[in-house]
Formats: C-alpha cells, sequence, structure tokens
C-alpha cells in the first residue's frame, strides 16, 4: 500500500520525490514503491461566488443584499481542473492506504489540502506534516514524525472562518458601495482599515504648520551640552532664548554619573520586520521580499519557513546551532571562532517556546549556499538573514554612559559620552575619546550658542511603515499583507509615489462613502485576535461567523442609509464615439485605457499609443501603433513615417531572427559541396 502525498507546488514535490525516491515521473505526479507523489498548484478551489448559489444575486441589485447563504460550498477555479482530475484519480487508487498532507505549513497551506480532500471525497486516514525548512534532513526528519490530521483541526476551522468573513463582508460591502455610487468600489475586511491608515498619515501632513523655536546650547572645548527642558519647543523666539543667556554667569559641575549598559544582540527576524528592513534599505516592496525569501525557502533550501510572525526559537533547536554555524562558515571570519567556542549562543532570550506558534523564526538552515546560483537580490535578502542569525552568537554591548551635569542656577545643561566596554555584536558604533577632564565642583565658562531650529514635517507611510503599523493593529498575517497592499494599489484606491505611499483621490472617497467601523482597525482587530483564538482551540468558528453575518448585515444597512455623494474622478470630459457618453480612465497592466461610463456599451481604446518593437526604416526608433478608421498602422512620432501593419499570412513568411540564427547554423556545419568545374579540373590535374 502507498502514501499519497499533497505537495502545494510542483517544485515542493518534486524535493519531496526525490527524497522518498518517487523516481517515476508521471505528467501529474510521481511515483515510488511506497509513496504517490502529487501538488496543488497553489488554491485549487474557491468558495462559490453570489451567482453559484443564487440567481437573484446574478445581478448586482441593493434588493438583494446583503447576500447571506446558510451555506457558501467550494468550487474549482478555473484553469488548473485538470489537476484537481488527477488527484481525484489518484486518492480513488486501490493501493493508496492514507494521505499525507504535505501543504505550506500554516492556514492557508491548511485550507488549500483540506478543500482537495473534501473535494475528491477522500475517507481513508489522513496525516500531517509540519516543517520549516525544505532540506533533506528536516524532509526525513518530518516523515518520520508525522502527525495525525486532526491535531491541525483548528487550523483548519480558522482558515475556513477566514476565508468566509472575507467573502460575506467583502462581496457584500463592495456591492453595496458599488450599486450606490455607480463605480467600482472595493471594500474589505482587512485593506479598508489598511487604507485608512495611509490617509491617516496624509491628514497629519496635510494639517501640519512649522514652527519655529530656537535651541540653547552649551559649548565646552569640542563638546556641546543639551539645555534642559520638559518642552523642546518651548522657546518661541530668539529673543526669549538671548533674554534666558544674558542672565547666566559662571557654572559649575553639579554631577559625573557614570552608568554601565548591557545592550543584547536584537532577536532573528519575522516576515514582517524583513519586509520592514528590506523596503528601507533596498526599497523592495513587501511583495518582492516575500517572493525573495520563499525563492530561498523552496528553491535554494538554505533559509527556514518565511511566512512566520515568531522571533523566537524552541529549546530544542539549541542542538542544530552548530550546524546552521558550519553552513556559513564562509560569511565572516568571527564564525570559526563561533564554532571554536561551541556554537553557544549568547542571546539566551531567543530561546522561548511559548513565544513560538506555528513557526520559529527566520534562520539559515544546514544547507550551504551556492552563491553562484543566487540573484543579487537574493543574496541581499540572504545576507541580512545570516548576519542577524550570527549577531545571537556574539558577545552583548558593553559600555559606560558618562552623564555630566552642568548648573547655571536654576538652568542645567547635559553632556553625554560613552565609553565601548566590549563592541560585542554591535561592531560598526563609532566613539569618540572626550577631550575634557570633567570634575565635580569645576567652574564652567558661560559659552552659548543660539540656533533657530523647525520642525519637520511627518513623513509618509512607505511600505515598511505601513506594515508595522499592520502589525501593531492585527492587520491581516505575515503571510497576507504584501498581497493586501498589492489589491489596494491594483485597485486604484492607493498609489506607489518616490515619496512614499499616497490615497488616491477615488480611495479618499472610498474612506469617506464605506462605514465608520470598517475604516477603523478596531473591528477589524478584534476579528483577527478571534481567528487566532480560533485556530487555537479557545474560540468557537460558528459564534465568530454568526457575529461576521450580523457586522455584514449593520454594515450593509449603514451604506445603503448613507446620503453621502460621490464624485468619480475618473470621469473625462471625452465622449464615446458609439453611444456619447463620457469616457472613463483606467489603469490596467498595458498602460491606461479608456472605457465607456455605460455599462451597456463595450467601447474601450488605450489612452495613449502602443509602442511597438517595429523600427522606423528612417531614424530607427521603435514606431507606435495607431488605431485609425481603416484599421491599425504604424507612425513614427519622431519623423511622422507610417507603415501598414503587416497581415497574419505575411507574419508568417517573414523569418525571424531566431529562424534566420538557426539557418546560419545550419548552413555553417555543413560541409561545402564542389561544383562540377571544380571536380572536372581536379580530375585533370590528377591524370597529369
Amino acid at each position: 500500500m502507498k502514501q499519497l502525498i499533497l505537495a502545494e507546488k510542483p517544485s515542493v514535490a518534486k524535493d519531496l520525490s526525490r527524497v522518498l525516491g518517487a523516481n517515476q515521473k508521471h505528467k501529474n505526479y510521481y511515483e515510488g514503491p511506497k509513496v504517490i507523489v502529487t501538488w496543488a498548484l497553489g488554491h485549487l478551489l474557491g468558495l462559490k461566488m453570489p451567482e453559484d448559489l443564487n440567481k437573484e444575486w446574478q445581478t448586482w441589485k441593493m434588493e438583494t443584499l446583503p447576500m447571506i447563504p446558510k451555506q457558501i460550498g467550494i468550487k474549482p477555479l478555473p484553469k488548473t481542473g485538470h489537476q484537481l482530475k488527477a488527484i481525484k484519480q489518484l486518492a480513488q487508487r486501490k493501493d493508496v492506504s492514507e494521505a499525507v498532507i504535505a501543504t505550506d505549513a500554516g492556514r492557508e497551506g491548511e485550507l488549500v489540502a483540506r478543500w482537495i480532500l473534501e473535494w475528491v471525497r477522500f475517507d481513508k486516514p489522513a496525516k500531517r506534516l509540519w516543517i520549516s525548512s525544505q532540506t533533506d534532513k528536516a524532509i526525513k526528519a518530518g516523515f518520520a514524525n508525522l502527525q495525525p490530521a486532526k491535531a491541525y483541526d483548528n487550523l483548519y476551522q480558522s482558515a475556513i472562518a477566514r476565508s468566509k468573513a472575507d467573502w460575506l463582508v467583502g462581496l457584500n460591502v463592495t456591492r453595496a458601495l458599488t450599486v450606490k455610487y455607480q463605480d467600482n468600489l472595493s471594500a474589505g475586511r482587512v485593506q479598508t482599515p489598511t487604507l485608512a491608515l495611509v490617509r491617516q498619515q496624509e491628514r497629519k501632513i496635510e494639517t501640519f504648520r512649522p514652527q519655529t523655536y530656537y535651541v540653547i546650547s552649551l559649548e565646552v572645548g569640542e563638546e556641546r551640552g543639551k539645555r534642559v527642558q520638559a518642552n523642546p519647543y518651548e522657546i518661541k523666539d530668539q529673543q526669549t532664548a538671548q533674554g534666558i543667556v544674558q542672565q547666566l554667569g559662571n557654572g559649575r559641575v553639579d554631577s559625573i554619573v557614570e552608568k554601565a549598559k548591557t545592550e543584547s544582540a536584537p532577536l532573528p527576524y519575522d516576515l514582517t520586520e524583513i519586509q520592514r528592513e528590506a523596503n528601507q534599505r533596498f526599497n523592495f516592496s513587501a511583495k518582492k521580499t516575500l517572493s525573495l525569501v520563499q525563492s530561498l525557502y523552496e528553491t535554494h533550501k538554505i533559509v527556514t519557513y518565511p511566512r512566520t510572525d515568531s522571533k523566537y526559537l524552541t529549546q530544542d533547536m539549541k542542538a542544530t546551532m552548530r550546524e546552521r554555524l558550519q553552513a556559513v562558515a564562509d560569511f565572516s571570519p568571527e564564525v570559526k571562532t563561533y564554532i571554536k567556542n561551541g556554537a553557544v549562543v549568547q542571546q539566551k532570550a531567543v530561546f522561548n517556546d511559548a513565544k513560538v506558534s506555528d513557526h520559529h523564526a527566520l534562520l539559515p538552515t544546514e544547507q550551504k549556499a551556492n552563491y553562484a546560483k543566487l540573484t543579487s537580490d537574493e543574496q541581499r535578502i540572504y545576507n541580512l538573514i545570516v548576519s542577524r542569525f550570527l549577531m545571537l552568537f556574539a558577545a552583548p554591548h558593553k559600555k559606560v554612559q558618562q552623564k555630566v551635569t552642568v548648573k547655571f542656577g536654576k538652568e542645567q545643561f547635559i553632556f553625554t559620552q560613552n565609553k565601548i566596554v566590549e563592541a560585542g555584536w554591535k561592531t560598526s558604533e563609532e566613539q569618540r575619546a572626550s577631550t575634557i577632564q570633567w570634575q565635580e565642583g569645576m567652574t564652567v565658562a558661560p559659552n552659548f550658542s543660539i540656533k533657530k531650529e523647525l520642525t519637520s514635517p511627518p513623513k509618509p507611510l512607505n511600505e515598511g511603515t505601513l506594515l508595522g503599523k499592520m502589525e501593531k493593529f492585527s492587520l491581516g498575517t505575515p503571510a497576507t499583507r504584501a498581497e493586501i497592499i498589492e489589491k489596494l494599489i491594483k485597485s486604484e484606491l492607493m498609489e506607489r509615489t518616490p515619496a512614499g505611499l499616497q490615497v488616491s483621490p477615488k480611495g479618499k472617497q472610498l474612506l469617506e462613502l464605506v462605514n465608520p467601523s470598517l475604516v477603523s482597525p478596531d473591528l477589524t482587530e478584534k476579528w483577527e485576535k478571534q481567528l487566532e483564538a480560533i485556530a487555537k482551540g479557545q474560540f468557537s468558528s460558528k459564534a465568530f461567523l454568526q457575529q461576521i453575518e450580523e457586522d455584514t448585515k449593520q454594515l450593509v444597512k449603514e451604506v445603503k442609509q448613507s446620503e453621502q455623494k460621490y464624485q468619480d474622478f475618473s470621469l473625462t470630459q471625452k465622449k464615446c464615439p458609439e453611444c456619447g457618453e463620457f469616457l472613463r480612465e483606467k489603469n490596467t497592466r498595458d498602460g491606461k485605457i479608456y472605457v465607456c461610463s455605460s455599462a451597456e456599451c463595450s467601447y474601450r481604446r488605450r489612452k495613449d499609443p502602443k509602442l511597438s518593437n517595429h523600427r522606423c526604416p528612417q531614424c530607427h526608433k521603435k514606431m507606435e501603433i495607431i488605431e485609425g478608421k481603416n484599421g491599425a498602422f504604424f507612425r513614427c512620432k519622431f519623423d511622422g513615417i507610417t507603415e501598414k501593419l503587416p497581415t497574419k499570412n505575411e507574419k508568417k513568411k517573414k523569418m525571424t531572427k531566431q529562424e534566420e540564427r538557426r539557418l546560419m547554423k545550419k548552413y555553417s556545419q555543413e560541409e561545402p559541396q564542389e561544383s562540377p568545374l571544380a571536380a572536372a579540373l581536379k580530375a585533370a590535374m590528377e591524370k597529369q
């Protein structure tokens, strides 16, 4: 009898099959003596859409809202039905005795597999593979320690509850807003409060008014002391500052206090922190960082499971530290010293079983990296993960902070100086030796400077700072936050700009039109904490969904009763040539387009001409494709030359550069043939 192993992606299935000896490759699976390894393609199934459940819900009407089905059900997603059918045939084989869920070890991975097993009506035992890295060693250890799938039922219930909650809130509120205001307005349980966080920061910037203030400093030699004051902005004009300074005579050193400070190394990364760090250092989007870490985990197998929300490690991982260090032995000179000293972790607080939920922090695996196979961006992310990991083995950073207080009557000035005792993990910190021999009671001359300063405006949120706020308010999970940001940009509610993230005019209006309870992160934060509780078996998914249904009814009711007005900023003054209605401007992957604002009209065209790869015969620059009354044609915008677009037959006749190269290669390899004249001459010469 054989195990049917279900991976989430073909690449993972390939690795599992290699380790498990499934060497027979088929179109949809691998097979070996004891196992059959197949794969999903991400989600193969999704919740049914409203039109699948009720004919009345096919048309978007306010009268049919809210849509609260008794049972939603699942259906196959388009384009991947062939793989689902193949899995069903494998599951029904008589030589299959049990299934092993080997999808990503997380909430969404659990949902991917459980829905497939439910759809194919798998009625045999099921087990769960739960691993945090894709190395051969981890895979073997994971299969030696398979758990019953029932042990993860709560995680599955949490995943279903999340999916249904998004269906109920997202589809109902989006439909209500779209129907009421006659424009595509997308709202959601997580995306709307996320958008509101960006807008909240924008309002702070808009209402900011710069203020002038003055700073008084005491200069002693080359050092500068700060004046002690409750409010750093309290001196509003120069006269006040000069008035304070003029009253002061000689000062004296009132106290010298030295304090030893020890700073432990930072904990390893979780997904959100490495996304923030990569955004700050390299300007990577959250989605790009997730993709890079996923590649390091899945393809190169040199980091552990990326979609983690923990910065801690379990106690049993102490035994793996030496191997992980050996894998990165060439990373920096100090690594060999750490190995020689017994691979002892100095940051003891990192080992905390209570703070590790599904997965531990991001770490390098025991597998050595092949840098030649990594892209430059993958190397950057890998270097971040390894550098943070190595800090765990470095000594704490120790310094002595000297604080000198100089008094001028009631006025006090503070001089601080740090002396590094042991650099430890903080190797880059510089120290400057004090040029003054301070002594208590020492007289200090009144050498003051007055500097004019201006308050700085708040900075717009970028993806790094937005991720931090999303984490603070429990908006989404580490695995979904990048996707939420991308969805807001794709739906034209938010834009990326060189300065940071910016809410579009459409997004600003949406936040005014949508329910205040959905704009605030409080309600979503409450929902997310309940989902976490469901995963831990501490809350009922049934009670959660009943509450979501009630909240959905209230949200739709508020939209229906709203008297807010909506202005479509995408509507242009250009008229549709077919029906006369105004055209609406839309962003697409292929550039900006114009579409007719009338629901009955299907007219659409590009806003700007499409740039082709066809070159102008005169200036050799790329020509535009122009849609004319008699069809499309090429036009050079630099010298006005036009050319007819080739027909399908003409395109076939025209040889591509690739075909040209292939023919050249073929002919260059053939033996040159002698002409009849050359052959006759050769024969005549041989007779002589």
